[in-house]
């Protein structure tokens, strides 16, 4: 049998990030995103945050004019952000949990204890044609919940793997790796569409790549960091060829 195509989805946000740590125009994340979609990107993720720590309105009205590829729009369940979705209407919604003091999103969303909530949140975003994705941790009850309130995509939160490996703690890297496998094929049981990211790295993408039920990995911060050294265009080929090659 043969396994689909992974796709590679490449968030910008931290080139935002360089921007305003000085002002100004430069580097711009539209210019990032036209390059990752020429390098083979097939989607850019983009996190419009409550404090507008990267990515701006602005830049979310500049993805939506200059993709051709899909934008994953990263938010969290405000109002705000709801209104916000459903006035660009992006092909993706990925639902994400959100504190200020936060340097970058620390764990999965807490579906279970906001089912009522979370369900009346997505429904208008799906009735305008958005795919909604939920962001959580490989946990059997958080996908129930997600598979109840009528998502139809998870993201599994890889952060925990990604850090027990950068840590040199690798029973706990792979018990971490072991309940994603579990839960990706659980989640695929569901009629979910599962996609994983956070903190993936060249040394972590390819055992999680090979997961068969895996559709989309999500990578952000270390392909911008990597592309300081290579480039934008060289640091996501051969991230496609990570992934490619544990695919086959």
């Amino acid at each position: 049998m043969s396994v689909p195509h992974l796709r590679l989805g490449v968030n910008i946000d931290h080139v935002a990030t360089v921007r305003n740590a000085r002002g100004g125009a430069s580097p711009d994340p539209i210019r990032a995103a036209i390059l990752a979609e020429q390098a083979g990107a097939d989607g850019i993720t983009a996190h419009l945050r409550e404090d507008r720590r990267h990515i701006t309105d602005a830049d979310i009205d500049g993805l939506m004019a200059a993709l051709n590829v899909p934008l994953n729009f990263e938010m969290a369940a405000t109002d705000e952000m709801q209104k916000i979705a459903l006035r660009h209407k992006p092909h993706a919604v990925c639902i994400v949990p959100e504190k200020r003091e936060e340097r970058t999103t620390e764990g999965g969303l807490e579906v279970a204890r906001e089912e009522n909530r979370l369900a009346h949140f997505i429904a208008p975003l799906r009735e305008a044609g958005c795919r909604v994705s939920i962001f959580i941790a490989a946990d059997k009850r958080q996908i129930e919940a997600a598979h109840r309130i009528g998502a139809q995509v998870i993201e599994l939160h890889t952060g925990a793997y990604c850090d027990a490996h950068a840590e040199g703690d690798f029973a706990k890297r792979d018990r971490e790796l072991e309940a994603m496998r579990e839960m990706s094929a659980f989640a695929h049981s569901l009629g979910f569409e599962v996609h994983a990211g956070h903190g993936l790295t060249y040394d972590t993408v390819q055992p999680v790549a090979a997961f068969p039920e895996v559709m989309e990995l999500n990578i952000g911060h270390f392909l911008i960091g990597e592309a300081i050294f290579r480039g934008l265009t060289p640091a996501i080929a051969e991230m496609r060829r990570l992934m490619d090659e544990a695919r086959a």
